[in-house]
């Protein structure tokens, strides 16, 4: 589908290499500090410079497990690119268009062969296979780990393959960053659903030594509106998966229910919102307007996703709370009314989607004792070892602890989470040592 091709184009190779010898690799590099997972931006910038791209994909390695991903969608302005000195002058570095540049290169060209080390340190089942339980994954088996992913979805990624369109982040790089993590040694277990399928203590008594729960946040927010439980009104993360669904061809056109000339309207101003409104676009929507009850200042959503997001004819209403839904036929609306600083308009409608976040799922809390979570269901972690949960040797992370918002930021959260993992195991194991040569 053409509609849904990448929107960024990547650099030839002459224009990354003049791009990289842009930089003035700061003694202090203010790129990193605003990187989550600390990045060394400077140096790869500069391998990447010379023409080492071997040396540069390697530096990038050894601090993300998902550089294609996150040359594509980290929200670099606010970050690394955001803090570029450079930036004084109107003239940051490209950064991410650079990281993924390396990464593609990489893998087109077949450089990285990463010495795999033995799996011999402990055994870590985790729980998801997203952002956060990928990046679990790649970092345990560098160190020696023995790792599986149980995944409830055919195939792995989580909201990397389900939740960010196409046109953003085509799914065959989401494939290519997987293979590369299946390369280490991690094996994946798909369709298996943990505390439907398995439960925690049936993945203990597996042999596995600790168990990462990166399961996200499944259960949607629902709006105090009258007519919001009408079936025209869908939440955008079911709305974009049912695309991924229908571009794979597992499900029929009619079943993603936004058709050609529909008119739709957006809930919300985050990313996952602005892609749910340029996605509605691509599937053929003949207005598409994004409501929002704060100012264009206020949104989470990226600058450069919502200029995208004009130049592509979506409209926006700021300081709007819709107040009413009316149903039409069928399964459509007739309307909604919209509150915009104490002025009540009407709005024609067919559908409306609803991108206002999202609550985690119980099931594997409700089948596990020990785990206990806040008033909210957000399962509750301690800082020593970090991440890990009420239940020992259970660990979580990511959306369903209630702290990253970002792919970037839920890899931050997990690298910290796999170094509370390798501290408990490695502390478990010491203490069955010393106990085994004391005769106990």
């Amino acid at each position: 589908m053409d509609q849904f091709k990448e929107v960024s184009e990547n650099y030839t190779l002459s224009e990354a290499v003049r791009e990289a010898q842009r930089c003035l690799h700061c003694k202090v590099p203010s790129c990193k500090k605003g990187c989550p997972i600390s990045n060394d931006i400077p140096d790869w910038i500069a391998e990447l410079a010379k023409g080492n791209f071997g040396n540069a994909m390697k530096i990038i390695n050894s601090r993300s497990n998902l550089p294609a991903v996150c040359g594509r969608v980290c929200g670099h302005e606010r970050q690394c690119e955001g803090n570029c000195v450079l930036g004084k002058k109107g003239a940051h570095i490209n950064i991410g268009k650079l990281e993924r540049f390396i990464a593609d290169f990489d893998c087109e060209a077949g450089l990285s062969h990463e010495a795999i080390p033995e799996k011999t340190r402990g055994s870590v089942a985790v729980i998801g296979s997203g952002p956060a339980g990928l990046t679990i994954a790649g970092d345990l088996a560098r160190q020696g780990f023995h790792v599986e992913i149980f995944e409830m979805e055919p195939e792995p990624g989580g909201v990397l393959m389900f939740g960010i369109p196409e046109y953003r982040l085509p799914k065959e790089v989401v494939r290519r960053e997987i293979k590369k993590i299946e390369h280490l040694g991690v094996i994946f277990h798909l369709n298996t659903t943990i505390g439907r399928d398995f439960t925690i203590d049936d993945l203990f008594a597996r042999g596995f030594d600790a168990i990462f729960m990166g399961t996200g946040t499944g259960r949607p927010k629902k709006l105090p509106i009258p007519g919001v439980d009408h079936p025209g009104v869908r939440q955008a993360v079911w709305f974009l998966r049912r695309v991924s669904l229908y571009q794979s061809g597992s499900i029929d056109r009619k079943e993603v229910v936004i058709g050609e000339g529909d008119r739709i309207a957006v809930i919300g101003c985050g990313n996952t919102a602005i892609d749910a409104a340029r996605t509605a676009l691509r599937m053929g929507a003949a207005e598409v307007t994004v409501i929002y009850h704060r100012t264009i200042n206020d949104m989470s959503a990226l600058r450069a996703e919502y200029d995208d997001a004009v130049a592509e004819g979506v409209k926006f209403m700021w300081k709007s709370s819709v107040t009413d839904i009316r149903p039409g036929e069928g399964n459509r609306l007739s309307g909604i009314s919209i509150d915009t600083e104490g002025n009540v308009t009407d709005l024609p409608l067919d559908r409306l989607i609803l991108a206002v976040g999202s609550a985690p799922a119980s099931r594997i809390v409700s089948t596990t004792e020990g785990i206990n979570v806040d008033t909210k269901g957000y399962v509750l972690t301690r800082d020593i070892p970090y991440g890990m949960t009420t239940r020992r040797g259970v660990f979580a992370g990511g959306d369903v602890t209630n702290r990253p918002a970002t792919v970037v930021h839920a890899m931050q959260d997990a690298k910290r989470v796999a170094e509370g993992i390798i501290r408990y195991v490695d502390a478990m194991k010491l203490m069955e040592s010393i106990n085994l040569t004391d005769g106990k």
